[in-house]
């Protein structure tokens, strides 16, 4: 075993994706956590502090502009490389030019700095997935999808916490960022590096095909819907039960914030680098469908952990082996989800598929907060970690039912067509589409109410509610035109 998770780091394509992951990962903070903290050092208000916050929203509707990055091909280094070079070269020049910047003399220029920082990450990100997508064969995915969480969690550490300490004990915030712009040169060099996916597949021809073609591709196939119910639904449990861990830590068992912080920042951060490392190694052996079963079992099953936490004294090491077992079968599920995508991605429009996909299966992680906090008030912090187990069980009962059509787009690299209720399903399709519309409009009115440049009351709470529930119902029927159509298959 130690041999092959040794193989990981010598093979030139896992190498590759490693410094990759790290550029990936790196500038995340940077606009995010890392800004905040310079910014509430140099007394920035609170109000100006949370309209900051907005910039990461790129990261969750950067599907809005992959198509653009499949259509078009710079004109070196070709489809995949080319962009990555372009987005790294403006990612060193803005993150540079944020440290020439101070807080409170340079408001408007850091936001609009920190805005194309996001943009350039999400986009960097568009295109690092559809090349490890391109890139690796099905049996090449779940080690490549270990890789990723490494780097990228390795990255953020670098952003975030060892940025922290550099600005206020050595360097100051101005010199952290430029250094973290020279260390973005790692991934140009291995852009440069890096080999070309195929080049002999179709693209599309015009923007219009870009666009379409993808959803087109993805909603006629066999058991879409599922699917797509199943990459919401997967890692709920383990939402739930990481939505409110550091609050729970703290008021609902009572260790202090050192405590929680020293062991979430370093026992959880190796336990998901070590669990991520294992399950890409285990799933070179098993197939993809009992990589995700047997993953996402332990991950239900590590939530009992906190409910032990719930119900006994406190205890550091009770808590450091919860939160150990948690991160390790939680980094084990994310290898074997990101390995999902890569395998739902058709290799055309990669980088449109793999965005939407992504953002889709970050519903649970950003909408669970608010229901959390009402069940915790409502039922208490021991019945909350039991359901959150019990959250875990629907995205179980969708894999059972998709595992056929799993194993035989794993096993073929072709995708099942689907032939019934063709009227139905455009109907789910246009739901779908309205609720994703909306939701964009909630997300342009909610910045301009929080800058002042357009304000109607209440409008913006629901415009969201509107468009999740437009999302929701398109999502819900098209899962139950996929039962029937199955019925009618096994007729």
């Amino acid at each position: 075993m130690l041999k092959q998770y040794l193989n990981i780091f010598t093979q030139r394509n896992y190498a590759i994706l490693l410094l990759l992951g790290f550029a990936s990962g790196l500038p995340l903070a940077l606009s995010s956590g890392t800004l905040q903290a310079w910014m509430t050092v140099e007394n920035i208000d609170l109000k100006t502090i949370g309209i900051f916050s907005l910039v990461g929203q790129a990261y969750v509707f950067k599907f809005l502009w992959a198509p653009f990055m499949d259509r078009y091909t710079p004109p070196f280094l070709g489809r995949r490389r080319g962009w990555l070079l372009i987005s790294q070269i403006l990612l060193v020049a803005a993150i540079a030019a944020m440290g020439f910047m101070q807080p409170a003399q340079h408001l408007g220029w850091l936001a609009a700095l920190a805005v194309m920082v996001a943009f350039c990450s999400a986009s960097q990100d568009i295109v690092f997935d559809a090349y490890k997508t391109d890139l690796l064969s099905a049996k090449e995915r779940g080690a490549g999808a270990a890789i990723s969480v490494l780097s990228y969690r390795l990255a953020m550490l670098v952003s975030g916490g060892l940025a922290l300490w550099l600005a206020d004990r050595y360097l100051g915030w101005q010199v952290t960022y430029w250094l973290m712009a020279g260390l973005m040169l790692i991934g140009i060099a291995a852009t440069l590096m890096a080999p070309e996916p195929d080049n002999s597949i179709p693209v599309p021809r015009t923007m219009e095909q870009a666009v379409v073609a993808p959803l087109r591709d993805f909603f006629a196939r066999n058991n879409a819907w599922l699917i797509l119910l199943l990459i919401v639904t997967y890692k709920m449990g383990d939402a739930f039960a990481g939505s409110l861990s550091t609050t729970f830590l703290i008021r609902g068992v009572g260790f202090n914030a050192s405590e929680v912080g020293l062991v979430n920042k370093t026992l959880g951060l190796l336990a998901t680098i070590g669990g991520a490392l294992f399950g890409g190694v285990l799933m070179q052996q098993i197939s993809l469908f009992r990589a995700l079963m047997l993953f996402g079992i332990l991950q239900a099953v590590s939530n009992l952990g906190y409910w032990v936490l719930a119900v006994t004294d406190k205890n550091i090491f009770t808590m450091g082996s919860v939160i150990f077992l948690e991160h390790l079968c939680g980094g084990m599920g994310t290898a074997a989800f990101v390995t999902l995508l890569m395998t739902l991605c058709n290799r055309s429009f990669s980088a449109t598929q793999f965005a939407l996909l992504s953002a889709f299966s970050a519903v649970g992680r950003v909408y669970v907060g608010p229901i959390a906090g009402w069940f915790v008030e409502t039922n208490g912090w021991p019945l909350f970690y039991l359901f959150s187990i019990a959250a875990a069980l629907p995205g179980l009962l969708l894999l059972g039912i998709c595992r056929k059509t799993l194993e035989y787009t794993q096993k073929t690299g072709n995708f099942m067509p689907r032939e019934a209720f063709p009227r139905a399903y455009s109907w789910t399709l246009r739901l779908l589409t309205l609720g994703c519309t909306l939701l964009g409009l909630w997300l342009l009115l909610l910045i301009a109410d929080n800058l002042d440049w357009f304000q109607v009351p209440g409008l913006a709470e629901r415009m969201l509610q509107i468009g999740a529930a437009f999302s929701l119902m398109g999502i819900l029927m098209g899962s139950l035109l996929d039962s029937l159509a199955l019925r009618r298959m096994r007729v």
